[in-house]
């Protein structure tokens, strides 16, 4: 079995091809090589010496046991070994020599249970590694350890319970190093063990913050995970002294996703007043304490599947820079009551989807004061009433999701008529009225529109005036609307329209007359019930369209010669190929519509049966002749 040539003598996948060796006809110009899934039991010095250009080698699951001396000692020009999943038995003290410029090595599920396994001559350049899953209980990381361009080391899912200063202190050295000990069920760290400045630091899973927190303190990071994750034993409980720790530590990304709040307070809050972003997903919150104070540079706040009741609830007042606030996938139903984020002047950002919300007069008053709101989600909710327009202070707002939740609009005018620089709507599977001809009126810069899974009247797009405000709408998501028919002309008006998507509904007729931009156009109407597709229907197609038919019951008899001849002569515009086959003749059902050959001229009998009619229009016109010339003779 041959390796898999990705890129013209550079790239190759030999993945899981049972080998046992590296093949010879791999050329020496190789520079990137996934032997994976192979079997290779030991790496000798002459294992990759013919490829002297390796930039990045994969040996997962190779079966390795043994790394001899130079193994890589030909390989100046390497940057990325990956071991995972093998079981090392032994690595030479020279194994990585040569390794010049080696930046990564990934040693995961190895069995390493000791640091001084890991020969560390020539690592000097190495900026990640990740000794995630092994059985490493102690750290204890040698003077020589690589520090220089360190930036990522993954200690995750190991047996690591304590840790000394002393195990850690040439991480002193670093700057700016993402430090993952996730997994791990870390009982002790010794009180500034970790004095240094840290891009991320990731204890997630560990039962004793306030341990954590001790040996972390006077350190600073940008982001700290000190949150859980679902199968740890131990219950994830958060009192309210368990984060003063951070008092001592700089930070600015706080995550604590699925730890277990008690008697939540202001007093939890009092040494987080320098978060930039506060994650607190899943904790079993209902309410935010009001008295919280001095979290003014809190831009971010994360509430996603908690149990709040109404959206006053959260305490808005508490966090005035806010910028973005997520509520998505609370359990409860939430109420959005009136003015409960009026405070939040700065807010761009507001995620509410997945939240249960029911709302009969949406959202004006509960989402008043809102003024610089650019995106907006209330996807996947109960129900909505517009009565008016659907948020008055949104004039700024250029995303809006609804969709999966039903709509009834009760309104003389849109609805959306305010939002002026609104360029994204989704109302798929909304259940909203077509009919409404005003429905899109203010929505001059709309660029993307999602109709996807709506119903329109006896299943027909009309030539109307739906879209006749959408005078820069570029992309239009039809698909999964129950039509069997467009009007002539019906998105004439959309001359900037260039990505259509019209699949899964139960069209029997390929259309181009419906469009007026066809230089440069994606139509899809894939999964529909088209037979035949008329040539002039094609001609117009020019420049760089695509379009896909594949999954219709297309005829590939001569009443659809156009298409078929169209088809061959322009494969560069034609999307998932392989899906575009044959319906009928059954004898060429399933047959790919590019490999089809048909001969649809005049055959054999139908050439005699012309020769003979003009030869007997000649003889009747030679007869009818002579008759002729002799009666006028004899008058």
């Amino acid at each position: 079995m041959m390796c898999m040539e990705i890129t013209v003598n550079k790239s190759y996948s030999c993945e899981g091809l049972g080998l046992r060796e590296i093949p010879d006809e791999l050329p020496a110009t190789t520079e990137i090589l996934d032997f994976s899934f192979n079997v290779i039991p030991s790496l000798q010095n002459s294992t990759f010496s013919a490829l002297k250009s390796l930039l990045y080698l994969d040996l997962t699951r190779c079966q390795i046991s043994w790394v001899y001396e130079g193994a890589f000692h030909s390989n100046k020009q390497l940057k990325v070994i990956v071991l995972t999943g093998n079981l090392l038995m032994f690595l030479s003290d020279t194994a990585f020599t040569g390794l010049q410029s080696l930046r990564q090595l990934v040693l995961t599920q190895t069995g390493i249970t000791s640091m001084s396994f890991i020969p560390m001559t020539n690592l000097d350049s190495l900026d990640t590694l990740n000794l995630g899953s092994n059985h490493i209980s102690s750290l204890q990381l040698p003077p020589n350890f690589p520090t220089r361009n360190l930036k990522y080391l993954d200690f995750q899912m190991n047996n690591i319970r304590a840790i000394a200063a002393a195990d850690v202190r040439v991480l002193q050295k670093t700057s700016n190093i993402t430090l993952i000990f996730k997994g791990n069920d870390i009982t002790y760290i010794e009180p500034g063990a970790f004095q240094s400045h840290f891009y991320s630091l990731d204890f997630g899973g560990c039962a004793d913050i306030p341990e954590v927190l001790a040996g972390i303190q006077n350190s600073t990071a940008q982001t700290l995970w000190l949150g859980t994750f679902h199968g740890v034993g131990k219950e994830a409980h958060i009192s309210p002294n368990v984060l003063q720790g951070l008092c001592n530590v700089s930070v600015k990304d706080l995550y604590l996703q699925l730890r277990h709040f008690k008697n939540l307070n202001a007093d939890t809050f009092q040494c987080l007043t320098k978060l930039r972003k506060l994650d607190l997903t899943q904790t079993y919150i209902s309410a935010l304490p009001a008295g919280i104070s001095g979290m003014n540079s809190l831009a971010e706040l994360v509430l996603n599947a908690n149990t709040f009741k109404h959206l006053c609830n959260i305490s808005s007042a508490s966090f005035p820079s806010l910028t973005h606030l997520h509520i998505k996938g609370n359990s409860q139903v939430l109420q959005l009551g009136s003015g409960c984020l009026e405070k939040l002047a700065k807010l761009q950002h507001l995620d509410l989807s997945k939240s249960h919300i029911e709302s009969f007069n949406c959202c004006n008053k509960a989402l008043s004061g809102l003024s610089s709101l650019r995106y907006l989600n209330l996807s996947h909710n109960i129900q909505l009433h517009l009565q008016d327009m659907l948020i008055t202070d949104g004039a700024n707002l250029e995303l809006l999701d609804l969709a999966f939740t039903p709509l009834h609009i009760n309104t003389e005018q849109g609805p959306f008529r305010n939002l002026h620089l609104l360029q994204v709507l989704n109302l798929s599977s909304s259940h909203i009225d077509t009919s409404i001809q005003h429905l899109f009126q203010g929505l001059e810069n709309l660029m993307l529109l999602d109709l996807s899974q709506n119903n329109f009247e006896s299943g027909i797009m009309p030539k109307d005036k739906l879209f006749q405000q959408l005078s820069n709408l570029e992309v239009l998501i039809l698909s999964s609307c129950e039509l069997t028919a467009i009007g002539s002309q019906a998105f004439h008006s959309l001359e900037k329209l260039r990505h259509v998507d019209l699949s899964h509904n139960k069209l029997i007729a390929f259309s181009t007359d419906a469009f007026s931009n066809l230089k440069s156009i994606y139509l899809n109407f894939a999964h529909n019930r088209i037979h035949v597709v008329p040539r002039d229907q094609l001609a117009s197609l020019s420049g760089h369209c695509v379009i896909n038919l594949s999954y219709n019951p297309l005829d590939c008899t001569c009443s659809n010669i156009g298409l078929i001849t169209w088809y061959k002569q322009n494969l560069d515009k034609i999307e998932d190929p392989e899906g575009t086959r044959c319906s009928e003749p059954k004898l060429l059902a399933g047959a790919q519509l590019a490999t089809i050959s048909l001969s649809c001229g005049i055959n054999t009998a139908g050439v005699i049966v012309v020769v003979l009619a003009i030869l007997s229009c000649g003889v009747i016109f030679i007869w009818g002749a002579r008759y002729f010339k002799l009666n006028y003779q004899q008058i």
